[in-house]
């Protein structure tokens, strides 16, 4: 347990900051926050939660489109020929994604004041060892946590307006759904957004650098959600890169570096993301950066400046709350004395919230194929899955990778409906060192789709020469 009158200041209130001051008051700690835009910090107010309601409002509607080829028709619809279609008040929704935001930093607030940390709502910076400037004074601390998280990064050629010109964080206060809109990348959050605004009813033009969408993630899932993008009628440029986007007269105009020109009602920009380190004294305090901006931390968070952790966006890790909260926890942990392991990224799940949903943890098809990994591979395509066809649909599969001689659960890859609730499965299997043998041992419910991963398992169980 910690020595009491220990003094931690945080600065910045999202999941790694509130998550850190959660853990360090529940030790003894006295704590406090500063933060100068809201608790739960972008991930709560402007990105994740705010994203994430907006991607299950468009869930819904791609599964009502999808209702007739289950027999559900509306009852103005003629019962034979024509299409009833939903549609979306988008005021509405985004009304309700800024009310949902506000209630989750509530509750945060609510959290740590049952908790005893103080939050001082104000812009905090490193002022010297153990100091914290926050406006016109001071506050000592024997450990400081340094939780400023990211902002979308500007591409020169397309400065956002708000209006037109978009970053994600700006989409919330639209009062139309855009028309026509054109998604600058096409990584996890352009997926996401392009994903999300063809469902609601946007014609989505997806420009993309690279030959498929998310390239830096498991091919053969980005070959499918490609598919399935470009299905639902969503125009996906391959190998474009964007040179600038302006406004014109009634939309926008974007210019790609071939010379082409796409135009549209609204741009979204997702082209990286920023730390938010700029100002708060790091340099002088002897904090190290990379090239980016971003804040150097080993495996406990610590920088290199004694008696100063960092987490979450700010040290470019990995852009996941999950990642950050807990690399706040550790840091909280480690300062105080307790028993801590070391972050282990190897472990971490990640979802990427298209429909259908990309889940991955553990090694990639990549390792694999580069010889880093020697493992068993088995995909099982969802098609075959019972649950799949009740459900009605087809996009989609279940990818285990094992170690070849023990059977030991290495990673996997799911891509399906819900994707993010089904890689629990695998990342407790990887967590605990798992093998096939017990996977495949294990009841899994008739029919599901979990089911998949228990077949999975058993077709792993077989010699190596029958795969």
């Amino acid at each position: 347990m910690s020595q009491p009158h220990t003094h931690i200041v945080i600065i910045g209130g999202g999941p790694g900051g509130y998550e850190a001051a959660l853990v360090a008051a529940q030790l003894g700690a006295d704590v406090t926050v500063v933060e100068e835009s809201g608790l739960g910090g972008s991930c709560v107010l402007t990105d994740c939660v705010p994203s994430k309601t907006l991607i299950a409002t468009a869930s819904l509607m791609a599964a009502m489109e999808g209702s007739p080829d289950l027999g559900i028709r509306f009852d103005h619809e003629p019962a034979t020929g024509g299409h009833s279609h939903a549609l979306a008040d988008a005021p509405r929704i985004n009304s309700r994604i800024r009310d949902l935001a506000q209630a989750q930093s509530a509750d945060v607030a609510t959290r740590l004041a049952a908790e005893g940390v103080q939050v001082i709502s104000d812009r905090g910076r490193l002022a010297g060892p153990g100091v914290v400037a926050v406006g016109d004074q001071e506050l000592r601390a024997d450990t400081v946590l340094i939780a400023t998280g990211g902002a979308p990064r500007v591409m020169p050629g397309a400065v956002p307006d708000g209006e037109r010109l978009l970053t994600c964080r700006q989409l919330y206060d639209l009062g139309e759904l855009p028309s026509e809109l054109i998604v600058v990348g096409s990584g996890v959050t352009g997926a996401e957004f392009a994903s999300a605004y063809q469902a609601l009813g946007s014609q989505v033009t997806l420009v993309s650098s690279r030959q498929h969408v998310l390239p830096n993630e498991d091919s053969d899932a980005a070959v499918v959600v490609e598919d399935v993008f470009r299905r639902r009628g969503m125009s996906v440029l391959s190998r474009s890169r964007a040179a600038s986007a302006r406004r014109t007269a009634d939309g926008v105009e974007v210019s790609l570096e071939d010379g082409r020109t796409v135009r549209g009602s609204h741009c979204l920009l997702t082209v990286g993301v920023v730390p938010s380190t700029e100002g708060i004294g790091l340099a002088e305090s002897g904090v190290k950066v990379d090239d980016r901006g971003f804040i150097t931390v080993d495996r406990v968070s610590r920088t290199s400046a004694p008696g100063v952790y960092a987490a979450g966006d700010c040290t470019g890790v990995w852009m996941l709350a999950s990642v950050a909260a807990m690399q706040g926890r550790i840091a909280m942990w480690h300062s105080l004395g307790e028993a801590v392991q070391p972050l282990r990224l190897g472990h971490v799940a990640g979802t990427i919230f298209t429909d259908p949903e990309i889940a991955t943890v553990g090694v990639s098809q990549q390792d694999v194929d580069t010889g880093a990994v020697g493992a068993r591979v088995v995909k099982l395509p969802l098609a075959t899955n019972a649950r799949a066809k009740m459900d009605g649909f087809s996009d989609g599969f279940v990818k285990l990778f094992t170690r070849r001689n023990t059977g030991i659960v290495l990673g996997g890859v799911i891509v399906a409906p819900r994707a993010s609730e089904l890689i629990l499965g695998v990342s407790l299997a990887v967590e605990q060192q798992l093998t096939v043998d017990e996977i495949a041992h294990t009841f899994a419910v008739y029919p599901s789709l979990s089911g998949s991963l228990t077949e999975a398992a058993r077709q792993l169980m077989q010699p190596a020469e029958t795969l």
